[in-house]
């Protein structure tokens, strides 16, 4: 699947070329997931003579996915899982259940704040899962790939994602020049 992935993620990265978007969407993204998984953290159940919480189970297709999708940072992904799985468990002990909503409330408001703010005030366009709900599952793959490629990994995605689109040729004629209209400026 990693060329499946790496053509995604190619599509993707054209939605997310800001920088602040994208800082955005690492603590969207976050408190997203926190707050999906939050109320689920309620439920427990016995799974394979485990007692657990219908939260991992309903969590482990997309880890599943993830995975598929690139083993490395599929795993990557799997241990910031673990760490809000638990960060959940603890919110679970500590709060009431209307808290536990109210915090998961709260937390849906602030995340999709975040990804409206990135997306309308710095990349000036609209969010990539619009044009492909699919994409939605893509956002943590791309932050962990921005991590990656800050730690100085995965120079193959590196190239996907840090393109910088080029300008038409020098001897080409632009719509621009022909119909004396000013170029948008690059932002």
């Amino acid at each position: 699947m990693n060329s499946y992935f790496k053509r995604q993620l190619a599509v993707y990265v054209e939605y997310h070329r800001n920088h602040w978007n994208g800082v955005m969407h690492v603590f969207g993204i976050v408190f997203l997931f926190l707050a999906a998984i939050l109320p689920l953290s309620l439920w427990p159940v016995h799974a394979f003579g485990v007692r657990t919480t219908v939260a991992p189970i309903m969590a482990l297709p997309v880890l599943i996915y993830w995975f598929l999708l690139d083993a490395a940072l599929g795993m990557a992904i799997l241990g910031a899982a673990v760490i809000l799985l638990s960060t959940a468990a603890v919110i679970v002990t500590y709060a009431s259940v209307a808290g536990v909503w109210s915090i998961s409330g709260a937390l849906i408001f602030i995340g999709v704040g975040f990804q409206i703010i990135g997306h309308r005030l710095f990349e000036r366009r609209q969010p990539a899962l619009l044009d492909n709900p699919s994409h939605l599952l893509l956002g943590p793959m791309f932050v962990m790939v921005k991590l990656f490629i800050a730690l100085g990994f995965r120079h193959d995605l590196a190239v996907i994602i840090e393109r910088v689109p080029q300008p038409a040729p020098s001897n080409a004629s632009s719509y621009a020049e022909e119909h004396q209209v000013e170029p948008l400026p690059y932002s």
